[in-house]
């Protein structure tokens, strides 16, 4: 599938979304603010990436946390994950949160986030008085165990 997309500022070189190996499902996202965002402990910042998208309908592009940062830094992607609808054309922009103890510093190309672009359905809700039943039935959270 192509993924056409277009630059907020035409004048800023960035490096665009890439997998970062033969079988990543998520395409790398990076920083494009020109200045370094300084993210306090238990805060978040929304960081540029100074891309616009046209995902095709019927997709949504899916905005999702990096293992690496979460792991070394505290740091995730806040709403995750984000929903970048179809019919969105304006730039696509990451609310990171720093969970972390000490500031968390975002600097030009790094690479904070991971852009998975998946296929939906649309449904219709049907209101009814019966469901089929499952072995699970009821169980919420917790109900299949732990570990």
């Amino acid at each position: 599938m192509e993924l056409k997309y277009k630059l907020a500022n035409k004048n800023l070189k960035i490096k665009l979304p890439k997998y970062q190996s033969k079988d990543s499902s998520g395409m790398d996202l990076c920083s494009a603010s020109k200045q370094d965002i300084n993210i306090p402990p238990f805060q978040s910042k929304l960081i540029p990436t100074n891309l616009i998208l046209e995902i095709p309908k019927g997709y949504e592009g899916q905005v999702r946390p990096r293992s690496g940062l979460a792991l070394k830094y505290n740091v995730t992607v806040l709403n995750s994950p984000g929903t970048i609808d179809s019919d969105y054309r304006g730039e696509v922009k990451v609310l990171l949160y720093n969970f972390g103890n000490k500031n968390f510093k975002v600097k030009f190309g790094d690479r904070i986030a991971q852009l998975i672009i998946s296929k939906y359905e649309k449904v219709t809700l049907k209101c009814t008085n019966k469901l089929s039943k499952t072995k699970r039935g009821k169980g919420g959270y917790g109900s299949t165990g732990v570990s």
